[in-house]
């Protein structure tokens, strides 16, 4: 029995070798992974000897010779292929051990490796006599079934086979995506050795956004064809419902933050749990003021934020999170924009049960309370989360939306003034605030904040009005004197007549409806505020 050794990872490759070799194979080898064998005193053919040719152009050329792929590729129940074999003088290789360069963290021309995936895709397709490893966790189990069979059982190479098609299309995936021009969703790889050889909104109705551009032209942003190679990483109990199977998924080879979450206590993470926690985590980053000495709180329920606050403190920023909708706050995720105090601990326990508390660290004593007092609550630390670059969206099973994630473009700096009265200064933090949370509301969305917490979120609305209503239900007379943001223009004034009717006394809107002149004719004749922002929509579905 024969087997060929070529690997980058060299992690469990002396015992696999030392194993086979106590069961009398043959080894073959070339590269780093000779040399890694010859220190470790594990006999072994070179390559080079088998192929009678040595390596050339500086390694790109090795294996790349029909004594090797002819070995891989005879079909052993094919007579006229085993007489090839014997006319060449070509023994057969029952084994390939191959895992592939770190393209993906070292990406480069020299990185494309060529005579790796050639042997394993080889190996795979004949998998029926040949086994093939491309993942070092495998050794174990396979060097223990030719132990104990002396052979590997057709199941096992028919499982090894499409992992090995697995790890090359996750390579050929980072590929790709580098030659594209890179980005955060960029797959990665394993590794083998040897020589390295939306925009802004438009104008035409409630519903549409004027045309920005598709960028399917520029490669990159949204090129002609996108390779996804995602691998599992953690199984869920099951997904939205019961009767839904789920687990959570991540591109191969590339970890996020949900991938260094440290859970010090409560239940088992669940579907929901992970799609709200991210999006509190996300809202929390978000919201925190740039360069101030105040912290944030976000709380979510159903991906929405049910409420969120600024302050000098993280309890008094707790504390007024959850007045604004402590009903809805029950059961939700509580995001905590930094390093949980006894005081916060004492605070978060004496307000409703929640899911899922996450925040950077937790003191001892904090972390403790929190996990004697909410037994079932899901206690989460987590570094800040990577931003999103692709969002993906199935239409049924064969067509699939893409977009570039929602991102905030124009700066309150540059939102545009058009009524006679302009918003004061606490006004317009205020503003920017409400305008953060809308844009992660699902549409229609209304959010109303006063004195930097949110007081009332209208969310998931067919009607805009409606959308108005709820929020200023929620609010109550705490709506009076603070700012509102509408996820997009207001099509009539009679949304914004809701919102000063309830005395808010300034709104950020992106602008653009063919009535803006009515609509900020109405805010002038109400005394109010009118901001513009630039035609920058966030509708969220």
């Amino acid at each position: 029995m024969r087997a060929l050794l070529s690997v980058y990872d060299k992690t469990g490759l002396v015992e696999l070798a030392s194993g086979l070799v106590e069961l009398g194979w043959e080894l073959v080898s070339s590269g780093g992974t000779s040399q890694c064998l010859d220190d470790a005193g594990i006999p072994h053919t070179e390559v080079a000897e088998v192929t009678g040719a040595p390596e050339m152009l500086g390694g790109r050329v090795k294996t790349l010779h029909p004594a090797i792929h002819g070995g891989i590729l005879a079909d052993r129940s094919e007579p006229a292929h085993l007489d090839d074999l014997e006319r060449r003088g070509i023994a057969a290789i029952d084994l390939v051990v191959c895992n592939l360069y770190p393209f993906a963290s070292q990406p480069s021309v020299e990185m494309i490796d060529v005579g790796g995936p050639t042997m394993v895709r080889a190996a795979a397709k004949n998998h029926a006599h040949v086994g093939v490893v491309v993942d070092p966790a495998a050794y174990p189990q396979v060097l223990g079934e030719l132990r104990a069979a002396g052979t590997l059982a057709e199941a096992t190479r028919r499982r090894l086979a499409r992992d090995a098609f697995a790890h090359t299309a996750t390579y050929d995936a980072a590929i790709v995506e580098w030659l594209d021009g890179g980005g955060p969703d960029r797959p990665a790889s394993g590794e083998r050795g040897g020589a390295a050889g939306g925009g802004a909104g438009g104008a035409a109705g409630e519903g549409e956004g004027g045309e920005t551009g598709d960028g399917l032209e520029d490669g990159v942003v949204l090129p002609p064809t996108i390779h996804l190679s995602l691998e599992r990483a953690g199984s869920l109990r099951y997904g939205e419902n019961p009767h839904q199977r789920g687990a959570r998924y991540r591109v191969a080879g590339q970890e996020s933050w949900w991938d260094r979450v440290v859970q010090h206590g409560g239940k088992e993470l669940s579907y929901l749990n992970l799609f709200d926690t991210d999006a509190a985590w996300r809202l929390v980053h978000e919201v925190v003021p740039a360069g101030g000495p105040a912290v944030a709180v976000a709380i979510v329920k159903h991906a929405n934020p049910c409420g969120a606050a600024v302050a000098p403190t993280l309890v008094e920023a707790y504390e007024r999170a959850l007045s604004a909708d402590p009903t809805s706050a029950f059961g939700g995720i509580v995001a905590i924009g930094g390093t949980v105090t006894m005081a916060v601990a004492e605070a978060i326990a004496a307000g409703p049960q929640a899911d899922v508390i996450v925040a950077p660290g937790y003191e001892p004593d904090a972390l403790a309370a929190l996990a004697a007092r909410r037994k079932a609550t899901r206690l989460l630390s987590a570094e800040a989360p990577e931003p999103i670059g692709r969002q993906y969206r199935h239409l049924g099973a064969g067509s699939m939306l893409v977009q570039e994630a929602d991102r905030f473009l124009v700066p309150p700096g540059e939102w545009e003034v058009v009524t006679k009265v302009a918003p004061s200064d606490g006004q317009w933090d205020d503003l920017a605030l409400a305008w953060k949370l809308c844009a992660r509301t699902t549409s229609n969305a209304i959010v109303v904040v006063r004195g930097g917490q949110a007081v009332g979120v209208g969310a998931g609305q067919q009607s805009r009005v409606v959308a108005a209503e709820l929020a200023v239900a929620k609010a109550g007379d705490r709506a009076v004197g603070g700012a509102a943001a509408s996820d997009a223009f207001f099509p009539f004034p009679d949304g914004m007549q809701v919102l000063a009717a309830a005395g808010v006394a300034a709104i950020v809107q992106p602008g653009g409806s063919i009535r803006d002149g009515e609509v900020t004719a109405a805010a002038d004749e109400a005394g109010i505020a009118m901001v513009l922002a630039a035609g920058e929509r966030h509708f969220r579905h």
